[in-house]
């Protein structure tokens, strides 16, 4: 089964408190769960990488074995496609999850979308709940 996944992530004071958006969608983009946290002081970073464990992670649970994986955060993405290098010693060892739980997997693709569309938005107010709840 295919999923797509749209994960946000983001940070209040960069570093500050941290949370995470999730939109859990079927291959038709039809919204199956949503999920949203905090993570306690992070970056942005790693607030958008968290996010993308716990997508990936909420995916398999689904029983997911195809994901399309969107985020707006192009770093993420061109750093998961091997465009660019990863050079912090954190932000290595949550690609080395994140590759972890791609073996979960037949194939994990990574998309860029603007923060302006619609799914990103909506993971957007997630991570917003999240943080304004602390929960």
């Amino acid at each position: 089964m295919k999923l797509r996944t749209y994960s946000d992530g983001g940070a209040r004071g960069n570093p500050g408190p941290g949370g995470i958006g999730i939109l859990i969608c079927d291959a038709r983009d039809k919204v199956l769960a949503e999920h949203r946290d905090v993570i306690g002081t992070a970056t942005n970073n790693v607030a958008e990488y968290c996010a993308l464990i716990a997508a990936l992670s909420i995916a398999k649970e689904f029983g997911a074995d195809e994901v399309e994986a969107f985020l707006d955060s192009e770093l993420v993405v061109c750093q998961m496609s091997g465009k660019y290098k990863v050079k912090s010693d954190s932000i290595r060892e949550l690609v080395g999850e994140v590759r972890k739980l791609e073996r979960e997997f037949k194939t994990v693709s990574y998309r860029h979308l603007p923060r302006e569309h619609s799914r990103m938005r909506e993971a957007d107010r997630l991570v917003n709940q999240a943080l304004d709840a602390g929960n």
